[in-house]
């Protein structure tokens, strides 16, 4: 006799199930990402969402949804869905649906009010399930870069003109302190930079974004299993910054891929080569991790944003971003 399939809430007890399932699906372990992930997850409920779906005494799918706020300076609470995955032997029997109207059910009960996932383009089995449940096409795109070098800056460059959000998210967990190769000082990020970085932002953007920072610094450091995030120093201080992450296994990667989520620089030095540094530094360090590519996403019509990702070598990446509006 088949058991009534169960949705709860995923536990450590289900990591193993978890990093097996998801292996049978994708072909390779990515158990460094689930490790940190469930971990995360666990420690931090208010901002995440983890569920299971067990039958038979097995578990037959998982998803994990993280919560975003603060990001492009919406306050408006939505979630992206970073990880789904079901028992190829139990495929097409609904059990996806299930998972997500379980995810739906808890981040409704959260205030948030969409639901947003990144995939492949040419993975037509994958966009049509994401249709079938609901999603659209978000006014999102994704753009990607190699970390090759970057050009030298010079004054009339466009790459450093203050824009402050750049965003839409480890093979080892060893850190390092970064040596700047410009004439500007850069440096790893600190928890003491958070101050700076909060009020680095609020001058150019007059919001109050104290619990996004708080979030994203907190991820840089511990969530990722590298830290490459970074502070770039003029006269002693703190002048801009970029948040970054090594990632591996997040929207189905399953190699290690850099995700750029903020940078910024302080209006005060904005002309200065500040953000050409960061950018550049941040090339170098992910080279020498041997980390080939880095990705962002920003809204699709954001003109001086998009300018200014193209001045450093950003191009539109083969993935999509789609969003389903909860009720």
């Amino acid at each position: 006799m088949t058991d009534t399939p169960i949705l709860k809430p995923l536990s450590a007890a289900d990591l193993e199930a978890v990093i097996a399932l998801d292996m049978a699906t994708t072909g390779i372990s990515r158990r460094g990402y689930f490790v940190r992930r469930l971990d995360f997850a666990t420690s931090r409920p208010k901002d995440y969402v983890y569920v299971g779906l067990h039958g038979d005494g097995k578990l037959r799918g998982f998803a994990f949804a993280k919560l975003i706020k603060g990001e492009f300076g919406n306050s408006a609470a939505s979630a992206a869905l970073d990880a789904i995955g079901i028992d190829p032997e139990h495929s097409h029997k609904g059990y996806g649906q299930q998972l997500l109207d379980a995810v739906e059910k808890v981040l409704v009960g959260k205030g948030v009010g969409s639901l947003s996932s990144q995939i492949e383009w040419s993975n037509g089995g994958v966009i049509s399930f994401f249709n079938g449940a609901g999603f659209d096409l978000a006014a999102r795109t994704v753009l990607t870069r190699s970390t090759s070098e970057i050009p030298n800056w010079t004054q009339a460059d466009p790459a450093d003109n203050g824009i402050v959000e750049l965003d839409y998210s480890a093979p080892n967990s060893d850190d390092f302190d970064a040596l700047s190769r410009d004439r500007i000082p850069v440096r790893s990020m600190g928890q003491a930079d958070l101050r700076k970085i909060i009020s680095i932002d609020k001058a150019s953007t007059g919001l109050d974004r104290t619990d996004y920072y708080t979030r994203k610094l907190d991820e840089s450091l511990h969530e990722s299993g590298v830290r490459v995030s970074l502070v770039a120093e003029l006269e002693g201080f703190p002048v801009g910054f970029i948040m970054a992450r090594v990632d591996l296994g997040e929207f189905g990667h399953t190699s290690p891929e850099a995700v750029m989520d903020t940078i910024g620089v302080d209006p005060g030095y904005q002309g200065q080569g500040v953000g050409h540094a960061l950018m550049s530094q941040l090339m170098a360090n992910l080279a020498v991790l041997r980390v080939e590519n880095v990705r962002t996403e920003i809204n699709w019509n954001d003109i001086d944003l998009i300018a200014y990702l193209a001045s450093v070598g950003f191009v539109p990446a083969q993935r999509i971003t789609l969003i389903r509006e909860l009720q």
